[in-house]
């Protein structure tokens, strides 16, 4: 159990641990309708008689923890607080069952609209970073990492899609349920749902070299489109796992939506896009969101203050992916975004930029410098032995930038180390070595 993220204060409850959650999903998209069981197993962190559950939108309507058929429970705007039957020593593992429903909605936060989202015909599940309890009810903490098992039905004609792997498939009066388990440990934030008339297939047979097995949901109609927009997926997971180390996810899912959405965004084992990034362009997008399979959902954060753990290694990712792939080098790239970085506004301390500014593009693009300002001093052979064992090491953990450093320290030595708190701890821009 970690100290509560004081960036999204209202959200999660560090009194317990969840282990797993065993999730299904009756999902009407004509009529935006819900309805869910949800059973979640976990373990206690301290001593508690009670926990809460974020679950927004939506109503419980029978609640049992451990099998108790007497468990009072008390539901407001975002929480459901569930009385446990005793109290719960730290270690001690219980089971809270929950049915629910009603029609989701996204949460209004800070940053936008989160959560569970209407398409024009289909629906989608964007969480980052507090939008989970919009369609099932969770302890919503980026360091509370689960299993999953989700089974999800819905209308004829529509196919569902969720986090994990396909095991299983039945009937449901009109409806076809998929169950899909994901064996990693998942934050909420990264657990996805897709709802749309799509079809799945495996990426094309041409591309079998890939280090890890692609499969493609989309709208039919834009099949070839798609195809063109993902030819280079392959090579692209063999250069990020000869750079990061084996692919660390049980899936590759990579969804295409019929709607335009503003930002693509990854999922564990699953990145969504929207027709609009179908194009050349948006091929650094596409590497962005892959490179998250490492940097985010393998190795995820403890807090959110320390996002630029997620989104500077995904950022350089990009940029080693343009240079790999015969498109401009890192050199430039770097030389490009240091100019805009120290043209703009130096108000932001990337290793604590605040909640307002967590997703500003100068935490995604210092970042990234920062990881070639650290390459500069070392150089290439040690930079990247080092990343490799970062990935290794912390696989499936969540980390701070505490944690980083240590490693950096350990890997590189204490003067590599002291060369990053200019980056990451002052406001000004520090001079790129030489």
């Amino acid at each position: 159990m970690t100290d509560a993220d004081t960036y999204t204060p209202s959200s999660g409850d560090r009194s317990y641990d969840v282990e797993s959650y065993e999730l299904d999903v009756t999902y009407r998209v004509r009529t935006n309708r819900l309805d869910a069981r949800a059973i979640i197993n976990a373990v206690a962190a301290t001593a508690t008689s009670s926990i809460s559950l974020d679950l927004i939108g939506l109503r419980a309507t029978k609640v049992r923890a451990d099998g108790d058929r007497r468990t009072a429970y008390k539901q407001g705007p975002r929480k459901l607080r569930v009385t446990l039957p005793r109290q719960m020593q730290p270690g001690e593992r219980f089971s809270v069952d929950i049915t629910y429903g009603g029609s989701p909605a996204p949460r209004r936060t800070r940053w936008g609209a989160l959560g569970f989202e209407e398409l024009e015909d289909g629906a989608l599940v964007a969480s980052q970073p507090v939008g989970a309890g919009t369609w099932f009810p969770c302890n919503d903490r980026p360091d509370d990492r689960a299993r999953y098992t989700i089974t999800v039905a819905t209308d004829a004609g529509y196919t569902a899609v969720a986090t994990g792997v396909p095991v299983s498939t039945a009937r449901r009066g009109q409806m076809v349920a998929h169950t899909f388990t994901s064996k990693v440990p998942t934050a909420t934030y990264l657990t996805a749902l897709h709802f749309g008339r799509y079809e799945t297939r495996a990426m094309p047979r041409a591309a079998t070299d890939t280090p890890a097995n692609v499969t493609i949901v989309n709208p039919p109609a834009l099949r070839l489109a798609v195809d063109s927009a993902f030819s280079p997926v392959p090579r692209m997971l063999s250069v990020f796992t000869e750079m990061f180390g084996a692919y660390p996810q049980d899936a590759c899912t990579l969804v295409v939506t019929a709607d335009e959405l503003e930002i693509p965004l990854e999922a564990q084992g699953m990145a969504v896009f929207g027709s609009n990034h179908l194009d050349s362009v948006s091929e650094r997008l596409v590497a962005h969101e892959l490179a998250h399979q490492w940097f985010g959902n393998s190795v995820g954060v403890e807090h959110w203050r320390d996002i630029w753990l997620n989104e500077g290694f995904a950022c350089y990712a990009e940029w080693l992916w343009s240079e790999a792939s015969g498109g401009p080098s890192v050199r430039s790239k770097v030389r490009h975004y240091y100019g805009k970085l120290a043209g703009s506004a130096q108000d932001i301390v990337l290793v604590d930029p605040g909640p307002e500014l967590m997703f500003d593009d100068r935490v995604y693009k210092r970042g990234a410098v920062t990881l070639h300002a650290l390459r500069l001093a070392v150089g290439d052979q040690a930079f990247f032995t080092m990343l490799r064992a970062w990935v290794a090491t912390r696989a499936e953990q969540s980390v701070s930038t505490a944690d980083f450093r240590s490693h950096v320290s350990a890997t590189l030595g204490e003067s590599a180390n002291a060369l990053l708190t200019p980056w990451l701890e002052q406001l000004a821009l520090p001079a790129l070595p030489r």
